[in-house]
């Protein structure tokens, strides 16, 4: 067991929870100690959900565990049925409830409940959040799809959409991209699942002719089962960038027997153009270093290296059932693969690479920004900020264009963020100076602003000194670049045997670097 401060994935019963607050009339009971209520929050508070997750807990108490706690939970299904008049319930233990063997789906059996119950079985200890969501929608799947006979329309061929959940990184605004696209090439959509669908939705999931897998985290195991079950081929092409998006439009085409090209020629998408237009030309070549799950990831590590002239220097994800794909795609980009879920592991090998732009998750972010690097969110787990009131997907062609505003920016604000170190001297801009458009009522200071991590000296006693000659040519470079400016000519000053840096110094490590 491992203390930390920081987990990329809750326990797997918060899974299940992502899907009992994804899917309409069903609920989840919970057995579950006092406190354990704490998951709340991750949809009240950071999706902004209009209403509380579809979850009852037993709440038992520590003066509980000498009497009996199984009926404390017998009588909350009860209740909970009761009071919500679900189609279906889920009956689980979270972590600490499991130590002491209640048996939840067991004991929902003897109750003779008016609806269907999906005991859950999660391991808590050895498992994880995507893999309890993953394990639920396919025990939710298989339940009621199971043993029915597909009803299929003649002629066109529809589709389900398998993934999207509650607490996802963008997903509502994926299924309505991904929609669009569906809609343009005449291709109906039969079920979206989990999110937003109802127990009796997933039963008719086998009348479809196939699946789009667009988050296998979440949707493989259960796309697998559909296949063995009803024949049922799944379309898993991940629509993320302009390039994955066409082959998406061809696969699914394909797939439905339609014409992909009005589609393809709809030239809805900007990031192309952008991307190779002289405004851009700075982005060719800059180093970024990819961390998310491991959809995310390898689609982010895609469309930065092919689409945007990225130099991809780092890729890993914390997704290890998925480990194989992300090892596979990073000998692509002759890197190592990270597959970690500790984030001081992966702290350590975003210093190393030196990268001028991070793409992770909200870990990542803080990173970043310690280490004043350009940084871009693209995976769950996720912060409020993430959650955005505006249309934002990540997917289709849409999706390319936030991409594009998405990633870019961070380095554009630091070029501005550059200039105005040019012409901090000056005597408008100058550090002591106020705000131009405060002038007025200004008397003409202000506290000194703090310094940048880039611009701190090193803190061992044996580093090299900086001359201030070469402390004020340092600041010269752009801030986002300066603090592997600073380490590398510390190191070449070390290498040398130099106690003191000096202007000539900075250059021939400038240089020596540069070969």
């Amino acid at each position: 067991m491992q203390l930390t401060v920081w987990t990329y994935e809750g326990p797997p019963h918060v899974g299940a929870m992502r899907i009992a607050s994804s899917m309409r009339d069903l609920h989840y009971v919970l057995h579950a100690p006092q406190g354990d209520t704490y998951a709340d929050l991750l949809f009240t508070m950071i999706e902004r959900r209009k209403s509380r997750p579809p979850v009852t807990y037993t709440t038992f108490q520590a003066r509980d565990l000498g009497s009996d706690t199984a009926e404390i939970f017998k009588r909350a299904c009860r209740e909970a049925v009761e009071r919500f008049k679900p189609q279906a319930v889920m009956v689980g233990a979270s972590c600490t409830a499991e130590l002491i063997q209640d048996d939840p789906g067991g004991l929902a059996k003897t109750l003779d409940l008016p609806v269907p119950v999906v005991p859950l079985e999660l391991p808590s200890y050895q498992k994880k959040e995507n893999w309890g969501a993953a394990e639920t929608f396919y025990r939710l799947v298989r339940g009621f799809a199971g043993g029915r006979t597909p009803e299929r329309k003649a002629g066109t061929k529809s589709c389900n959409i398998l993934g999207p959940t509650a607490l996802g990184f963008h997903n509502r605004d994926d299924v309505t991209e991904v929609r669009r696209l569906l809609d343009a090439l005449g291709v109906p959509v039969n079920v979206v699942a989990p999110l937003g669908a109802s127990p009796a939705d997933l039963a008719r999931l086998p009348d479809a002719d196939f699946n789009i897998v667009l988050y296998p985290e979440i949707a493989d195991v259960a796309a697998r089962w559909l296949e063995r079950e009803f024949k049922q081929p799944s379309v898993r092409t991940i629509p993320i960038g302009v390039n994955a998006t066409k082959d998406f439009v061809r696969a699914v085409a394909e797939m439905a027997g339609v014409d992909p090209q009005p589609v393809l020629e709809s030239g809805e998408e900007r990031l192309s153009w952008y991307s190779v237009s002289i405004d851009s030309n700075y982005l060719t070549g800059k180093r970024v270093f990819v961390f998310g799950d491991a959809t995310h990831a390898i689609a982010a590590a895609r469309v930065a290296e092919t689409e945007l002239g990225f130099k991809v220097c780092g890729l890993g994800t914390y997704s290890r059932e998925f480990a194989r794909d992300v090892r596979a795609a990073a000998r692509e980009y002759d890197v190592e693969p990270l597959i970690s879920e500790d984030h001081l592991e992966i702290e350590d090998a975003i210093m190393a690479a030196q990268p001028e732009l991070v793409l992770g998750t909200q870990m990542e972010r803080h990173i970043a920004k310690r280490l004043r690097i350009a940084c871009a969110v693209i995976s769950a787990p996720i912060h409020v900020q993430d959650f955005p009131a505006r249309y934002a997907p990540q997917m289709g062609f849409e999706g390319a264009n936030v991409l594009f505003d998405t990633w870019v920016h961070p380095l554009m604000m630091g070029l501005e963020e550059h200039l105005l170190g040019m012409f901090r001297e000056d005597f408008e801009f100058n550090d002591a100076a106020d705000a131009s458009h405060l002038a007025a009522v200004g008397d003409g200071s202000r506290p000194d602003a703090p310094a940048a991590v880039a611009d701190l000296p090193s803190a061992s006693d044996d580093a090299p000194r900086w001359s201030p000659d070469a402390e004020q040519e340092l600041k010269k470079i752009p801030f986002f670049v300066r603090g592997k400016a600073r380490r590398n000519t510390e190191q070449f000053a070390a290498d040398g045997g130099l106690k003191t840096i000096t202007v000539e110094t900075l250059y021939d490590a400038k240089a020596h670097f540069g070969r």
